[in-house]
């Protein structure tokens, strides 16, 4: 399947609100939580068990990215909208079925398997033509659609309660929340398949700069430069630190200030979420723009730098003051955010638009590595630090040194990026010809 072309006049800014219908619907992901109580309760899992359709779904993500970018790049996001549509739609009927027949697994493979592997596909589809129709802002492009996938819980996780509160809690009313969920992102994702276009030249600013200007490097070669695992260890490193917070930022702000005269109760906890969860979603806008004006090299010292000083800020000064703790929390997930959203105009910069979404996708390797690294650092080290004796910030302490550590180890990462090298380059001529094969009739 091919997006069409766009005709003589269509404006571009109509391309983000395609790409915003994809990743606010597979942002949902970041509500899964709101099924964990009802799951536990209805089909007597333990807390590890109904937090593995979301862990599976994530490392699918991952993989089907990486698998699946350079199929997106060939087929466009037309394909790539309704691969992911058909997916994650379909992961939710199948995960009514199983809430249906109380068969845990059909869950997981619904949620988790193929609906991960809409969530990996959904993810990268409008990248690339993002940048194809923004290469004056390409942060400020991808920032807008990256954007909801940090958004989309603000919307699903009240959406989510109040269908379980309306349907029920027990297997029933869960599986009817599944299925009404399915068929209303699908109808939401389609408006984005449906008003996709890629752009008519290469130059879709008459003023502005060609789209394919510049270095072109295919992603079988990306992935051969210092550049790729630069970038690599530096998104890595960069979502170690943010989703060490964000994963346990209801617990982690109780226990910093139990032992005060003023202790957080859960409802304050549960606002102090959502708060992160705001300031990641802003951080993927405003700080992926900023970086158009400043560069990615640049931006990322920031990500970097100043959020291993706001690490060193909480852990000598985050429990003598709830706002120091706050400032600091959101600032780093603001940095969170923006990370996930500047990189894809990091590796435009580098290796150009040529197969820009497959070398993003590839990249999302880190994401799933950090995923699974952030939460092990934090809760492994207060579990054990609980079993010493230890309570309140001092749970954390160590954690948090650990986190500053893998955020000078990202800045050195992004210190070292250069300019790839000439080898590495498409020719001319042949990028030409393959850009005139895979130019939609």
């Amino acid at each position: 399947m091919s997006p069409p072309v766009a005709p003589p006049g269509w404006s571009r800014w109509l391309v983000p609100p395609a790409a915003l219908s994809v990743h606010l619907s597979i942002g949902q992901a970041y509500a899964w939580s709101v099924f964990k109580p009802p799951l536990e309760s209805a089909l007597h899992l333990d807390g590890t068990e109904s937090a593995l359709p979301f862990q599976l779904a994530i490392v699918m993500l991952g993989l089907s990215a990486a698998f699946g970018g350079t199929l997106v790049e060939l087929k466009g996001p037309r394909w790539a909208m309704t691969v992911a549509l058909i997916c994650f739609s379909s992961g939710f009927l199948i995960s009514a079925l199983g809430a249906r027949t109380e068969q845990y697994w059909l869950i997981v493979l619904g949620y988790g398997f193929v609906g991960g592997i809409g969530l990996g596909i959904g993810y990268i589809s409008p990248v690339s033509t993002l940048i194809k129709w923004f290469p004056d802002r390409p942060g400020m492009a991808t920032g807008i659609a990256i954007m909801g996938f940090g958004g989309g819980a603000l919307i699903a996780s009240p959406w989510s309660a109040q269908m379980l509160e309306s349907f029920g809690t027990g297997h029933s009313g869960i599986a009817l929340a599944f299925l009404v969920h399915g068929l209303s992102y699908a109808v939401f994702m389609l408006l984005g398949v449906l008003l996709v276009r890629v752009p008519r030249t290469e130059r879709p600013v008459e003023s502005g700069p060609s789209a394919v200007e510049g270095v072109q490097v295919s992603a079988r070669s990306a992935v051969r430069t210092p550049q790729f695992w630069c970038l690599w260890i530096v998104l890595c490193m960069n979502v170690t630190a943010g989703i060490g917070i964000l994963e346990k930022a209801a617990p982690m702000i109780t226990d910093f200030f139990a032992d005060t005269s003023t202790p957080v109760s859960v409802s304050a906890a549960a606002g102090f979420v959502a708060l992160l969860s705001a300031a990641n979603m802003a951080g993927r806008i405003g700080w992926s723009s900023t970086s158009d004006l400043i560069g990615r090299k640049n931006i990322y010292r920031v990500y970097l730098g100043v959020g291993a000083l706001m690490y060193l800020v909480i852990a000598s000064f985050g429990d003598s003051s709830k706002p120091l703790f706050i400032l600091c929390a959101l600032v780093i997930l603001s940095f969170y955010g923006g990370g996930f959203a500047t990189i894809p105009a990091y590796l435009k910069d580098l290796f150009g638009t040529y197969q820009v979404g497959a070398i993003h996708g590839r990249l999302l390797t880190a994401w799933s590595t950090a995923g699974v690294l952030g939460p092990l650092i934090v809760n492994w080290i207060a579990d054990h630090q609980e079993a010493a004796g230890k309570h309140g910030s001092a749970l954390y302490g160590l954690s948090f040194m650990i986190m500053i550590g893998l955020l000078v180890i990202g800045f050195v990462a992004n210190e070292l990026v250069r300019p790839v090298h000439p080898r590495h380059h498409i020719p001319a001529p042949k990028e030409a010809a393959d850009g005139r094969r895979e130019q939609p009739a």
